[in-house]
């Protein structure tokens, strides 16, 4: 299962899930990971978490499999059986060809992966990832995401943060939209969208008087950003041809409604702002 926190930088994420894992002890009320309270009993919740952090903390000066090695000691695992874990998590990110190199010589994305298997090195039941993709390019993304898949179908309960829609979407089962420090809405993304976006989205560019007083009149939810317009509906191919048919100003698409949508719905403003 993964369950993801999307919301702008700034909105609280990080500092949310360092609460989690117990790095920054929560300043009211309690917070509780496999029923221990994460400030009484930091050391038992860390000993079944594993994460990777926003920021790049490997030690450039060890190799890729020494990464995993050094870190194997923090969980006090015998050493022939952090050998065996680190060839097979290394296998499992696609570097065992790059085991020998230094950190310094790997890429962005190689990078991500190799902090993911990090993280797994004490098989936690439980896996923080912290924007694990910002800053990769289309591929790395990817690359990441499909490693993801793997350890969600091995029953890895995974915590996701991330600005990316997209992201959210395609990993997330449940998902947070946090803004400011509060949760706006939680649900499933497919029950998100429907529930606050609708089916389609129709933008208007441009629209002149004609096509926000059509849309007045039937309606639909909508969002109105000055150069744009946004109508939100279930049934948008019939609405999309009468404003495609009549003036509506400087043109307008047919899409199918996204997360990013039901930002912009609750909040009033575009997620990337």
């Amino acid at each position: 299962v993964c369950f993801g926190l999307l919301g702008p930088n700034g909105a609280g994420k990080t500092t949310t899930v360092r609460m989690i894992y117990g790095y920054s002890p929560p300043t009211a009320g309690e917070l509780r990971v496999f029923g221990l309270d994460v400030v009484r009993h930091r050391r038992a919740v860390a000993a079944r978490t594993g994460v990777c952090q926003q920021d790049n903390n490997l030690d450039p000066d060890l190799t890729v499999e020494e990464n995993l090695l050094v870190y194997a000691r923090y969980f006090d695992l015998p050493r022939d059986v952090a050998r065996k874990r680190s060839e097979e998590l290394l296998d499992f990110i696609a570097l065992g060809h790059r085991r020998g190199a230094r950190v310094q010589e790997l890429s962005g994305g190689m990078m991500r992966r190799l902090m993911i298997a990090r993280a797994l090195i004490h098989r936690p039941d439980l896996l923080i990832l912290d924007e694990p993709t910002t800053g990769l390019d289309p591929q790395s993304r990817h690359q990441v995401w499909e490693r993801l898949d793997e350890l969600k179908r091995r029953g890895i309960t995974v915590v996701l943060t991330t600005h990316y829609m997209d992201e959210a979407a395609r990993l997330c089962d449940r998902l947070l939209i946090v803004d400011h420090g509060k949760v706006l809405v939680e649900g499933s993304p497919r029950e998100l969208i429907a529930a606050h976006a609708g089916r389609y989205v129709i933008e208007v560019a441009e629209p002149s008087a004609e096509a926000r007083a059509f849309v007045a009149s039937t309606g639909y939810r909508s969002e109105d950003l000055g150069h744009r317009l946004l109508v939100y509906c279930d049934d948008g191919e019939a609405v999309f041809r009468r404003l495609a048919e009549g003036a509506c100003g400087g043109g307008c698409t047919l899409r199918m409604a996204t997360l990013e949508d039901v930002f912009l719905r609750l909040t009033g403003r575009e997620l990337r702002e």
